[in-house]
């Protein structure tokens, strides 16, 4: 389910994007017509363009499915960063307060370091 939503929030983000930059910005008109008439500069737009409903549409889409998966993201339960590992892994091992080093011989002799070797 996780998985769909965000291969359909991409899709729409990318349908959103050429949507947008296809479309004509509001002020074309003034650059092409100087001294043009006031309405088609400063009047209402007219009836909406296929472009700008498909921009709606998909606007509203991407707000739907952003919404989404911040739900769906906060029912997962997932460890983000490797402090949360950590903590995890410490949690779910045993205290072993008591018990025998494990770098130590099960028989209690223990072996002297390594000694350097003689410098010339």
């Amino acid at each position: 389910m996780y998985t769909l939503a965000v291969v359909i929030h991409v899709l729409v983000c990318f349908l959103m994007i050429a949507s947008i930059l296809l479309q004509s910005g509001k002020g074309a008109e003034i650059g092409a017509a100087f001294g043009g008439s006031s309405q088609t500069v400063f009047g209402s737009r007219g009836p909406g363009t296929f472009l700008s409903k498909v921009t709606v549409a998909a606007a509203l889409i991407f707000m739907l499915t952003s919404l989404g998966l911040a739900v769906l993201s906060k029912e997962r339960t997932f460890s983000s960063t490797v402090i949360d590992v950590n903590k995890q892994q410490s949690s779910s091992t045993p205290d072993h307060t008591g018990d025998v080093s494990h770098d130590a011989p099960a028989d209690g002799t223990t072996t002297p370091p390594p000694s350097e070797p003689a410098k010339q």
